[in-house]
């Protein structure tokens, strides 16, 4: 690798570095990944965004977790790289094919179909996964969808008093979730999603735009919400849409920070 430019956003709070390699090849390990994300010695980001050519699209994104590991989608980093491309733009992840496309505040995404079954969370066996029969401590019968990653979501009466910070490295690993999950905790107010979320390889972060997703097509399924709804995290709102057997629609702002450049082998 070499000296390279790279762009610093974030939507919400949730903060990204940007790296666009579609004209020259990078290759990242988890080890260079972890050391551009932290906060002390690196650049800093909740995850590193690196954008490569794509055959299907026109621009494939590649996520790094702060802790070096990939993950399959990411809302708000989506919503980014739409913004910053601009127009209407089909971005390739992981998790599928998304399209974007830049607003004057952000950037307007459609998410894909949420997923169901069993098998696509995916879970370790089966069960109903609009209401699971397990629980953990005081959280209890959660829902679990998948938007290009796996979610599982509470709904309870407070989420500010639910202790997220010790709770949510627990059940992210559980072996129900053979790849690890993103816990969500909810409640609703005046129609009104408030959300709290632990995220995968993360911790505790400021908004999850995968996370407003799943949480608002858990409320949605329940019958607890009517879209479009608003989704209130730490960071600010998103507005979710959905029908069922559509596509979600995910709308809310983006900010750009700043660009740099860096002398990625440093980070080796």
């Amino acid at each position: 690798m070499t000296t390279g430019r790279f762009h610093k956003m974030h939507g919400l709070g949730n903060d990204f570095v940007i790296i666009d390699a579609r004209e020259t090849e990078m290759n990242l390990s988890s080890a260079i990944a972890t050391a551009i994300a932290d906060r002390r010695s690196g650049i800093g980001c909740d995850q590193l965004i690196v954008l490569r050519p794509s055959s299907v699209a026109d621009v494939r994104m590649q996520i790094f977790n702060a802790d070096g590991s990939e993950v399959e989608a990411c809302g708000n980093a989506s919503r980014c790289v739409a913004k910053l491309i601009g127009d209407e733009t089909r971005i390739e992840t992981a998790g599928g094919i998304i399209t974007g496309h830049a607003t004057e505040e952000g950037a307007i995404v459609d998410m894909g179909k949420p997923r169901f079954e069993w098998q696509s969370i995916p879970l370790a066996y089966a069960m109903d996964t609009l209401s699971m029969p397990v629980g953990w401590e005081d959280l209890q019968n959660p829902a679990t969808v998948n938007v290009g990653n796996p979610h599982v979501i509470f709904f309870v009466d407070d989420s500010d008093g639910v202790e997220l910070e010790r709770l949510g490295p627990m059940i992210e690993v559980d072996p129900l979730f053979p790849d690890k999950v993103n816990v969500n905790i909810a409640h609703i107010a005046d129609g009104i999603i408030h959300l709290r979320v632990w995220e995968r390889g993360v911790g505790l972060t400021r908004a999850c735009g995968t996370g407003a997703c799943a949480t608002a097509v858990a409320a949605i399924r329940r019958g607890l919400v009517n879209s479009p709804v608003q989704v209130n995290l730490p960071g600010g709102s998103l507005t979710i849409s959905w029908q069922d057997g559509e596509h979600i629609q995910m709308q809310g702002p983006t900010t750009y920070v700043f660009s740099g450049e860096a002398d990625w082998d440093r980070f080796g």
